[in-house]
């Protein structure tokens, strides 16, 4: 097993009252799968995919990835962690502006030591494999919304992660861009990569194995 989230609560207050974004989710993901968890804006989707990526910490519950548990390791070990087990696709525009794809691709490589610092010819042909090699010296003022995306996916790939995390990954898209970055996504799925990903489109979720329901901070099988 790859994923396995137990009893997760994430809980804010508002004013004198409290309220649970996310309201005691638990499922198991294995390292061959590709899931999708649809809900609408507001559900708690972002919440439960930022609990899961190690950048929002629990009110309780545990989340286990690879056998360790994220919420045992201090804020070092978790970003870590994260950088070497976790590829995250946030939603919308994440691309640093003033570097090119190239060198957005590559930036995670190096936020923490390995023993092999050469990530160039890799990242060189991950934009070959996605057919977008020339976008290598472009700036994402240069780009549209579908190459920044495809950049971003290229990005959380770079150090090879077990799980890919992504958030509303065609959110802002045409039809055409959105359907090549599933295509994109499915591919990577195919490769062995598990994929996780939240949305409230239809045509996205078609793409995975297994679909969840997230209403009011509660997951379902749908």
């Amino acid at each position: 097993m790859l994923l396995e989230i137990k009893n997760l609560r994430k809980d804010y207050q508002r004013g004198k009252q409290i309220f649970s974004a996310v309201n005691n989710v638990s499922f198991t993901m294995n390292k061959d799968e590709f899931v999708c968890i649809m809900g609408k804006s507001g559900s708690g989707k972002t919440t439960l995919l930022n609990m899961i990526a190690g950048l929002l910490t629990p009110t309780q519950g545990k989340i286990m990835l690879n056998n360790t548990n994220l919420f045992e390791l201090d804020d070092q070990q978790v970003s870590a962690f994260r950088n070497q087990q976790i590829g995250y696709i946030p939603q919308g525009s994440s691309l640093l502006p003033n570097l090119t794809a190239l060198e957005n691709i590559r930036l995670p490589f190096y936020l923490t030591k390995r023993q092999n610092q050469q990530c160039l010819s890799y990242a060189q042909s991950l934009l070959e494999k996605a057919k977008v090699s020339y976008l290598q010296d472009a700036y994402p003022a240069n780009m549209s919304g579908g190459e920044m995306r495809r950049i971003a996916i290229l990005r959380s790939l770079i150090c090879q992660p077990q799980i890919i995390i992504a958030d509303e990954p065609t959110s802002d898209l045409d039809d055409e861009s959105a359907a090549d970055i599933m295509q994109l996504l499915s591919d990577i799925h195919h490769q062995g990569t598990a994929l996780l990903i939240v949305t409230h489109d239809n045509d996205v979720a078609s793409y995975s194995q297994k679909i969840m329901k997230m209403s009011a901070g509660r997951l379902t099988d749908k």
